[in-house]
């Protein structure tokens, strides 16, 4: 899959990058259908030691999944997005597959009702 990484208000260095592409790759097991990948890192301008977040955001045909989570080290916020777009990913497939179940039932309702 094809990631893009932005970081805003910094430069990410070569390890981070490293670590976000090798987190997103592991999406790549749930779903072989991710067209691509962006992520956004930002610093909050805030007191607080949680001022790390990271904004992941993937296109799967005909739709488009998103998470942001906020955390003390952008490695942890990676890992935690990753999470979410992995659970969202097995309900999107699940929806689709009841989706499909639907209609062939339904084909097969309308077909005995043919006869």
């Amino acid at each position: 899959m094809k990631i893009t990484v932005q970081s805003i208000r910094f430069d990410a260095d070569k390890k981070l990058l490293d670590f976000i592409q090798k987190k997103a790759n592991k999406l790549d097991l749930y779903s072989d259908k991710i067209i691509n990948g962006q992520v956004y890192l930002k610093l909050e301008n805030v007191e607080d030691e949680a001022n790390k977040i990271a904004e992941i955001k993937i296109a799967l045909p005909g739709v488009q999944l998103f998470a942001k989570e906020q955390c003390k080290t952008f490695e942890e916020a990676t890992d935690l997005a990753v999470e979410c777009l992995r659970k969202q990913i097995e309900k999107h497939k699940q929806k689709k597959a009841d989706l499909s179940e639907l209609s062939k039932k339904g084909a097969i309702l309308a077909e005995n009702e043919e006869y």
